[in-house]
């Protein structure tokens, strides 16, 4: 995991210092009551945290509107008291800082911490939910930590925080509203056909929908508890057994209570003994962050046990038995320069947002995905914006959204081509995706140089210089032309003697024995890739089948959803003449070692009956493979992985059953190790799956 480096800015005098107090506050207020402001979250930590640097030196002349030691930084007040003081957090973003703090809490009470609760940090909007024997009464935000605001018209509108809990109780339940990236991506389309602008961020679309009132539209947002307490109004036997509850036993009690809590998700909290076992947690955490279907921004680390946290107490602002371990920023603000329209090699016409370069998560980002034109209508984007640009684990970045209220006016309408940018043909703008209206024929040399490729039909000799020739020569207008060459077409061909002529020709025809999922990846089908053209071909196991399947049925193959099918189906229509043709010619049309679903089969996997040596295993591979494997590329030994059953990844997780480790295998195998997940050599691995390597 990479952590934050980035040093905080010094203040050259009392003057700067001031002006800096004044960014921070106008920061903090448009954060904590919109979701968004003229600052990320990594700028705003850096900026608060040289603020409390200055002022640690210069006690003196501290500013009394000063961020630091006040809840939310001093920016927002409600007129609703909480019953107990709701603080935030102190953040520390180092493995160094945070053992330093579990020493200073050790030292505050006087004995080490046994016990710690680590849960994820979610990036929404705290609340307190007070229930009135069993019924939900009253929602209030954080405000100032001593008042929020009455939310309570939201009631009803918020998944995860019942109108009544399965037993009446009078508790008061504290959390996070968020909205999940479906619920963001759902809320924005809605905004938008409403005529409202888009919302920047999850965490701006869920402060904004919290507290708005008679909307034309109602959007959901979902609710984790974090904490749990009692009210004044609580009976006393009760109030007092929960007092001496554990943390994670509260958490246990708020999801027997109906309540939702981060439990139920892939990076539940969990209860550790060792500062050690915590930062490896904290690791593991951060691993899966990009595939959370959620925000989060840190790991939250407790003493769990209700004895040290009454011994270590609380300051103005934040506990002391409780830390927020900061990630990484993956969101920050810079701006839209330019857009560039690039045609793919199915014809897909894609703008790519050219960027302000900004540093994110470690890697500076120049250029962001912008998914299709009506997103950028709908998102009302414009050069010269400051966007909102996103960036989690190995995906590629996206802008999210402009800030709208940094505009200055000079702001410029993104222009839209008129007709294809790659051969000037027209455009079906029919989808959202625009396509160009010759599809593959408009790229058709890197259709066929893909197709070519290591990883699809692997045919060696065929460069993208020799397809130009071909395509120039008019010997081939689609994939399949490729097998019905000649001996005389080729030599006719400049730079092309006999023994390269018999030299592609024999690699043609190896090509035509490669497996049904080499072949489909070849046909480069619109909403696949490599590992989706292997769970293809591995359910369905003939191309058959595979032409025969409905949207319905297509649905049944893992990763693929409601709408991806119809588009894959279409793809396959489209493409029957090429498939027919490629039959013809003798290209191979079925999957070793895979068996065709049976009408009654709904199997979700397409994994053949028979259990593979990997069966239901998730394996990864890393560093240079030797031995028998040495001559494998990496997608190769994916498809190795999946012919014997498991299931191949890139990343290393709780959900890892094995890691392949070569040669060089660095971070990969270091996680794998304090994960304790099984390690195994090239030659191991090769003895393992020895049956499917002959």
């Amino acid at each position: 995991m990479t952590h934050m480096t980035t040093s905080a800015p010094v203040f050259a005098d009392a003057a700067a210092y001031a002006q800096a107090v004044e960014d921070a506050s106008k920061a903090a207020a448009a954060y904590y009551t919109g979701g968004t402001s003229a600052l990320d979250d990594d700028a705003y930590d850096r900026l608060v945290r040289a603020i409390a640097e200055f002022e640690a030196e210069h006690p003196d002349q501290v500013l009394p509107h000063s961020p630091t030691g006040k809840v939310a930084g001093g920016a927002v007040q409600g007129d609703v008291p909480h019953t107990v003081a709701m603080l935030s957090l102190d953040n520390v973003f180092a493995p160094e800082e945070f053992t330093t703090w579990t020493a200073s809490v050790a030292r505050r009470i006087g004995r080490e911490v046994t016990r710690w609760n680590v849960q994820p940090k979610l990036d929404g909007l705290a609340i307190a939910a007070r229930y009135t024997d069993g019924r939900l009464t009253r929602i209030v935000t954080r405000g100032d930590g001593t008042a929020g605001e009455d939310v309570s018209h939201a009631i009803g509108t918020i998944e995860g925080l019942p109108g009544r809990l399965t037993e009446p109780v009078t508790v008061e339940v504290r959390g996070e509203v968020l909205m999940t990236t479906g619920q963001f991506e759902h809320a924005n389309t809605v905004r938008t056909a409403h005529g409202g602008a888009p919302f920047a961020n999850p965490r701006n679309a869920a402060a904004g929908t919290l507290r708005a009132k008679d909307r034309a539209y109602t959007v959901p947002m979902t609710f984790f508890a974090y904490g749990l307490l009692p009210l004044p109004t609580t009976p006393a036997d009760a109030a007092g057994h929960l007092a001496e509850l554990a943390h994670g036993d509260l958490l246990q009690y708020a999801a027997d209570l109906g309540v939702r809590t981060p439990a139920g998700t892939s990076v539940p909290g969990v209860t550790l003994e060792s500062v050690e076992d915590v930062l490896a947690r904290v690791e593991e955490i951060a691993a899966l962050r990009a595939e959370l279907p959620f925000g989060i921004d840190g790991i939250v680390i407790k003493a769990d046990l209700a004895a040290d946290q009454q011994a270590a107490g609380s300051g103005s602002r934040a506990p002391r038995w409780a830390i927020a371990f900061k990630l990484p920023a993956v969101e920050k603000i810079t701006k839209l320069i330019d857009v560039e329209w690039n045609v793919g090699r199915t014809g897909i016409i894609a703008p790519r947002a050219v960027l302000e370069p900004v540093d994110i998560d470690g890697s500076t980002v120049t250029y962001a995905t912008l998914h299709n034109p009506s997103d950028i209508t709908r998102r009302d984007l414009r050069i010269g914006d400051q966007v909102m640009v996103y960036k989690a684990g190995d995906i590629i970045p996206r802008v999210e959204a402009p800030v709208a209220h940094l505009r200055t006016g000079d702001e410029q309408p993104i222009v839209f081509p008129e007709v294809c940018p790659q051969c000037g043909s027209p455009i079906d703008a029919g989808e959202q995706r625009w396509r160009c209206e010759r599809g593959r024929d408009c790229h058709l040399v890197a259709s066929l140089s893909y197709a070519a490729g290591r990883d699809q039909l692997d045919i060696e000799g065929l460069g993208a210089s020799r397809v130009v020739q071909l395509v120039d020569a008019g010997l081939v207008a689609d994939i399949a032309d490729l097998f019905t060459l000649t001996r005389e077409q080729l030599l006719g061909l400049e730079r092309m003697g006999e023994t390269s002529t018999d030299n592609l020709l024999a690699a043609i025809e190896t090509a035509k024995t490669q497996p049904l999922s080499r072949v489909l990846c070849a046909l480069g089908v619109r909403g696949t890739g490599r590992s989706m053209s292997r769970r293809i071909a591995r359910h369905f196991a003939t191309m058959d089948h595979i032409r025969a399947a409905d949207a319905e049925a297509m649905q049944q193959v893992e990763g693929i959803g409601s709408e991806k099918a119809p588009v894959i189906v279409a793809e396959l229509t489209e493409l029957a003449p090429v498939i027919d043709k490629l039959t013809a010619t003798g290209v191979n049309m079925t999957e070793p070692g895979a068996t065709p679903p049976t009408p009654d089969d709904r199997t979700e996997t397409g994994t053949p009956a028979a259990p593979g040596p990997l069966d239901g295993m998730t394996v990864v591979v890393t560093g240079a493979m030797t031995g028998p494997l040495e001559q494998l590329s990496r997608n190769q030994m994916n498809e190795l992985i999946e012919r014997a059953g498991g299931k191949s990844s890139s990343s290393v997780s709780k959900r890892t059953s094995l890691v392949v480790a070569g040669e060089g295998a660095g971070s990969k195998r270091a996680k794998a190790e304090s994960l304790d997940i099984r390690l195994a050599t090239p030659d191991e691995f090769a003895e393992l799956v020895a049956a499917l390597l002959t």
